[in-house]
């Protein structure tokens, strides 16, 4: 979730385009209102922290427990998290993404870090009620409805405990995590967040390193799943946060990386953008370079993940401007992430009503 790439622009002037062009796009009304708007959010920054290596659910394909993270011996003190997100702060960060294991099972610590930075988002399975002193966005990771939560995530009754808990507080999106077995199920859920006033968007299951798993996805799944986000984008638009531009973006056969290059220090270890301001800390409060990513341990090749793709896709703005509905797709994705991730921003309607192709599949040819 982060603007870097952007934000390096003076706030009086735009990214030239090689077709000369942009200038007369951005003077189109529906344009020019909906770029002013997400304009204003161009100073975020973005660093991820997990916050406990502990769960109450263990999930099949969790991204947590693979790698070393999950070795990392938790640091308890509220103090020690409010110096360091005092240290983040001066050093420029301005959001932050609380997950870890479940984030929820530390509730010292998340007042602790919402009193110095006050915009964020947390990654929370939604079986705790987060105290309402922490004004952050939280995300409810939903991967079915209750029989394949149970089977998969091995938790009774997830969904019905999760909207008892949070149906009605503003912070909360429920987040669909589509897998290559649960896409029926989608409308079920769907129907049953939108009864209840809930708000949801989607996520692709992105494979870790090494996953063998039933989860990962298929080209036929991919379309399948294309499909049916659109169809419920059309039939909940009040309800589900999303855009078909992000379903295009999100369930193309190649991956995020692949289609856009990601900006993660892990795949970028250079000094700009994302390279040099993004960390990824550990639950001791360390954080390695050549491993910092939104989701670390998912494999690359298969990263459709809708936190990655919050700041892969919102920074290359540049490959979006040669058409007007080039541009009116590319705003509809950032206004999207900025409805999802950013406590109090309200989600305007779509501008580019067809899910158009991903920019670099687009110019490269690639199949899809």
């Amino acid at each position: 979730m982060n603007l870097d790439v952007l934000a390096a622009a003076p706030a009086n002037t735009a990214p030239a385009a090689t077709s000369g062009t942009f200038a007369d796009i951005v003077k189109l009304p529906d344009i020019a209102a909906r770029f002013a708007k997400v304009r204003r959010y161009f100073f975020l920054r973005e660093s991820t922290y997990d916050m406990t290596r502990r769960c109450n659910v263990r999930c099949d394909g969790c991204y947590y427990y693979e790698g070393d993270k999950q070795n990392a011996q938790d640091n308890l003190d509220p103090e020690a998290w409010r110096k360091l997100f005092q240290a983040e702060k001066a050093r420029g960060i301005t959001f932050v993404v609380l997950a870890g294991a479940e984030p929820a099972l530390v509730p010292d610590l998340l007042e602790a870090c919402s009193a110095e930075i006050p915009l964020g988002a947390i990654a929370s399975n939604g079986l705790i009620h987060i105290s309402s002193e922490v004004g952050y966005r939280i995300h409810i990771s939903v991967w079915g409805n209750d029989a394949t939560s149970e089977r998969v995530r091995r938790a009774k009754r997830m969904l019905e405990r999760q909207i008892e808990i949070y149906a009605g507080d503003p912070r909360a999106v429920f987040v669909y995590t589509f897998t290559r077995e649960n896409i029926a199920e989608a409308r079920g859920v769907v129907e049953n967040l939108a009864r209840h006033g809930c708000k949801v968007t989607f996520n692709m299951f992105s494979a870790t390193v090494g996953y063998q798993g039933s989860l990962s996805h298929t080209p036929t799944s991919l379309a399948e799943t294309r499909q049916a986000m659109l169809s419920l984008l059309a039939d909940y638009p009040e309800q589900v946060l999303f855009s078909p531009y992000s379903a295009a973006a999100h369930t193309d056969t190649l991956s995020l990386h692949d289609l856009y290059s990601c900006p993660y220090p892990r795949q970028n270890q250079g000094q700009f953008g994302l390279g040099r301001s993004f960390r990824q800390y550990r639950s001791d409060l360390t954080w390695i370079r050549e491993a910092a990513c939104c989701v670390p341990d998912t494999d690359c090749a298969d990263c459709r993940h809708y936190a990655a793709g919050s700041a892969i896709v919102t920074a290359r703005m540049n490959r979006h401007i040669g058409s007007p509905d080039q541009f009116r797709a590319w705003l509809d994705y950032v206004d999207t992430y900025l409805a999802v991730w950013v406590q109090g921003y309200a989600k305007e309607p779509n501008l580019c009503a067809v899910p158009i192709a991903p920019a670099l599949a687009r110019q490269t040819g690639a199949a899809r």
